[in-house]
């Protein structure tokens, strides 16, 4: 039997790196990346060209627009945060209200479906930014959920929320990325991007990122190499599932 992964792709340096990991143990990749009403599309952009690049079997775009609701500076209520310092300790602005949450729980949809065994998220608790659904407690929680909440389950089927990267720092994360092969100028993680998509260096992802890089004593090839591409198109690579 086929063993397919469901891979949470938001096209960011963690996401990118976990599903490399899954396929590098034999995953059959199938990933999602959900349109949550963000202020760019430049990471759509960036989740299309890794999936291509990692030979994903199907990439569904989905798009749930969280932004009618307000309450993040990610889907435009408020300003991006610049320059805070990293190890602050509060809830920045940019923590998108049950995100994770959400985009865990579509995941675990279409895993039934495909009566896939494994929901891959990139998730990190060390170099996380405050975000409370990204600690091991919640992954833990939600792995529970999904052995009740679901057929799969119930029936005694093996489906689990497989976060590989959670005890990493962002240099492990990058290391380990290195090892497998992945091109990170493939990636984007910027919160506030210029109109071509250059990072802006101050957000708290461009930050965390360029101190992984530099803990690992690399340059990021985002920055050297930039890739570009259009991202004006609203329609999904695939609705169809060919």
């Amino acid at each position: 039997m086929t063993r397919r992964a469901v891979v949470l792709l938001s096209g960011g340096l963690d996401s990118t790196t976990a599903a490399a990991l899954a396929r590098k143990e034999g995953w059959e990749l199938h990933a999602l990346t959900v349109r949550y009403g963000q202020t760019h599309m430049h990471e759509i952009a960036s989740a299309r060209r890794v999936a291509l690049a990692l030979g994903c079997a199907r990439h569904i775009e989905l798009e749930v627009d969280l932004s009618a609701f307000g309450g993040s500076a990610l889907v435009g209520d408020g300003q991006i945060p610049k320059d805070r310092a990293l190890d602050a300790t509060d809830i920045p602005s940019t923590y998108v209200p049950a995100r994770n949450t959400i985009m865990l729980s579509l995941a675990l949809g279409w895993a039934e479906v495909l009566c896939a065994q494994r929901i891959v998220i990139g998730v990190n608790a060390l170099d996380y930014s405050g975000y409370p659904d990204c600690r091991p407690e919640f992954i833990a929680a939600f792995d529970y959920l999904a052995s009740l909440a679901t057929r799969a389950g119930v029936t005694g089927h093996e489906l689990k929320i497989w976060a590989p990267l959670q005890q990493l720092t962002k240099a492990g994360i990058i290391r380990l990325g290195r090892e497998l092969g992945v091109d990170y100028g493939l990636t984007h993680s910027c919160y506030d991007p210029g109109p071509e998509g250059r990072p802006c260096g101050h957000c708290d992802s461009c930050r965390l990122r360029a101190k992984g890089f530099e803990e690992v004593g690399i340059g990021d090839p985002a920055l050297s190499g930039h890739v570009t591409s259009d991202v004006d198109d609203p329609l999904p690579l695939d609705r169809s599932g060919n």
